[in-house]
C-alpha cells in the first residue's frame, strides 16, 4: 500500500489486560472520520479525508494512487488545483523562444484563453471545456488562421501541464475536440510588370527595396537590416541580421529561426543596389542585439528613415507602401479622410514570392529555392509553392510522349502511318 488509513475519531491504546483496545479520540463525533495518507513520488506526505461509513471509499482511492505511482501516471491532487492561468504564466516565463514569438503567445493567452479558461483548476480540464471555449472563440475570433494560433498556445500549456504530472492527458488533443482548421490558401505572385509598377510609385530612397526583395527574396526584416558588408564581391549577398520590434524597441536580431544563408545576387539587382548606395550613402546606426536591454551593434545600413534611424515596419508600410500598391492599382486609392484599406496578401512578402516563382518558373529546385528562402525544410516550400510549378506538367507530357516514340508506338510514328 502507498500509505495508510488514519481513524481520526478512535485511537487504539493498551488495555487494563495489556491488549489493544479502541478508544475514542478527542474528535470523534467531529469533521471527516478518515484520512488517507501516502508519501508522493517528491517524497512529501500527502492526504485526503473521508467522511464517517466511507473506510472502503478511502482504501479504493489510496490503492489507486498506489497504482498511478507503478505506472508512472501519477498526479499530486495538491499541485493539478492550480489554476491555468497560474500555471500559464509560470510556463511563459520559462519558454526560450525569442522574446518577439514569446510577446505574441502571451497577448494570444492573455487576450482569448485566461478570460474563459484562467480561473479552472489545470487538473480538473476535460475536452467538453475545450470544446466549450472553441466554441466561444468563433464567436470572438473570425480568422480562422488566428484562432489556431491561439488553440496552438492553450494545446501547448496543457501539453507542459501533462508532463509536469498536473494533468492526465490533454484535451486538447480528444478526438471530440476539432482544433480550427484555416482555409487552405494559395500564393498568387505578382506579374513583372506589377512588381516594377510599385517600384516606380516608392520614393526614390526605397525603390532598391523592390530589387532585393523580388530579386533576392529577402525579408522585410531582412531589407531593413542589409548592411553594406552583407552584399560579397563575388556575386552572393549574406543575409546575417533583420531589424525588428522586440517590446516597443526596434533591436538587431539573426533572421527568422536564426537561418543565416547566402543567396545569389544578379548583376542587375547588384547594379540597382549600386546606384542607390551612391545616391543615398549608407549611415551607421547602432541598435541593441536581440532585447532591448541586449548589447550595443552597429551596422551600415543601406536603406533608412529619413532621420538616418532604422525603419519601423508599420510606419513604412503606412506611409511608403501602401501608397506605392494603390499607384500601382493593387489596392484602392483610400477616400480623402480614409485609411488605406488591409493588405496583408500584399505586403513586402509579396516579393518574396514573386522570386520564387521566377526562379520556380526557370527550372530552379525546390531544395536550392529553400535554402535561398531561408526555410526551415525543403517540404515547407514545397507546400506553399507546388503550385507554381506548371512546367512540371509539361515535362510529365514530354517523358510519356518520348516513351512511346521510342517504342514505336507514337500516334505519328511508322505504325501510323502503315495503318493510314
Amino acid at each position: 500500500m502507498a500509505g495508510h488509513i488514519q481513524d481520526r475519531w478512535f485511537k487504539v491504546e493498551p488495555g487494563p489486560d495489556g491488549k489493544p483496545v479502541k478508544v475514542k479520540t478527542d474528535r470523534y463525533g467531529v469533521g471527516l472520520r478518515y484520512r488517507a495518507r501516502y508519501v508522493g513520488p517528491d517524497g512529501t506526505e500527502k492526504a485526503k479525508s473521508f467522511p464517517d461509513k466511507q473506510k472502503r471509499l478511502a482504501d479504493t482511492w489510496l490503492t489507486n494512487i498506489e497504482a498511478d505511482m507503478a505506472r508512472g501516471q501519477y498526479i499530486d491532487p495538491r499541485a493539478a488545483r492550480t489554476t491555468f492561468r497560474e500555471y500559464a504564466e509560470r510556463w511563459l516565463g520559462a519558454l526560450t523562444t525569442d522574446l518577439t514569438s514569446r510577446a505574441a503567445v502571451e497577448g494570444r493567452l492573455r487576450l482569448h484563453a485566461l478570460p474563459y479558461l484562467g480561473t479552472r483548476p489545470i487538473g480538473s480540464f476535460q475536452p467538453e471545456h475545450i470544446r466549450e471555449w472553441n466554441r466561444q472563440l468563433e464567436d470572438a475570433v473570425a480568422s480562422a488562421s488566428y484562432r489556431r494560433l491561439i488553440f496552438d498556445a492553450v494545446s501547448s500549456v496543457l501539453n507542459a501541464a501533462v508532463d509536469d504530472r498536473l494533468l492526465a492527458s490533454n484535451p486538447c488533443r480528444a478526438r471530440s475536440v476539432k482544433a480550427p482548421r484555416p482555409a487552405p490558401t494559395r500564393v498568387h505572385p505578382w506579374s513583372a510588370s506589377q512588381v516594377f509598377d510599385v517600384r516606380a510609385g516608392l520614393p526614390d530612397r526605397y525603390q532598391a527595396m523592390a530589387d532585393v526583395g523580388g530579386g533576392c527574396g529577402l525579408r522585410q526584416g531582412e531589407i531593413f537590416g542589409l548592411a553594406v558588408d552583407n552584399i560579397g564581391d563575388l556575386g552572393w549577398l549574406y543575409v546575417r541580421q533583420q531589424v525588428k520590434k522586440v517590446r516597443g524597441k526596434l533591436v538587431f536580431a539573426p533572421p527568422k529561426r536564426g537561418k543565416l544563408r547566402d543567396v545569389p545576387l544578379d548583376p542587375e539587382v547588384s547594379a540597382a543596389l549600386t546606384e542607390h548606395m551612391k545616391r543615398f550613402p549608407p549611415v551607421e546606426v547602432t541598435l541593441p542585439w536581440l532585447t532591448p536591454t541586449g548589447p550595443k551593434v552597429t551596422h551600415r545600413l543601406i536603406f533608412t528613415s529619413n532621420v538616418d534611424g532604422a525603419l519601423w515596419s508599420n510606419d513604412f508600410n503606412d506611409r511608403v507602401w501602401k501608397p506605392a500598391l494603390a499607384s500601382a492599382g493593387i489596392i484602392p486609392v483610400p477616400e480623402k479622410g480614409q485609411r488605406y484599406a488591409a493588405a496583408r496578401e500584399h505586403g513586402m512578402h509579396a516579393l518574396r514570392h514573386f522570386y520564387a516563382s521566377v526562379l520556380l518558373d526557370s527550372g530552379e529546385n525546390i531544395k536550392a529555392l529553400s535554402l535561398y528562402l531561408g526555410h526551415s525544410d525543403p517540404g515547407f516550400t514545397l507546400r506553399v509553392y507546388t503550385h507554381l510549378m506548371p512546367s512540371s506538367e509539361t515535362r510529365t507530357r514530354k517523358a510519356i510522349s518520348a516513351m512511346y516514340r521510342a517504342a514505336g508506338h507514337a500516334h505519328d510514328g511508322p505504325e501510323t502511318a502503315q495503318a493510314a
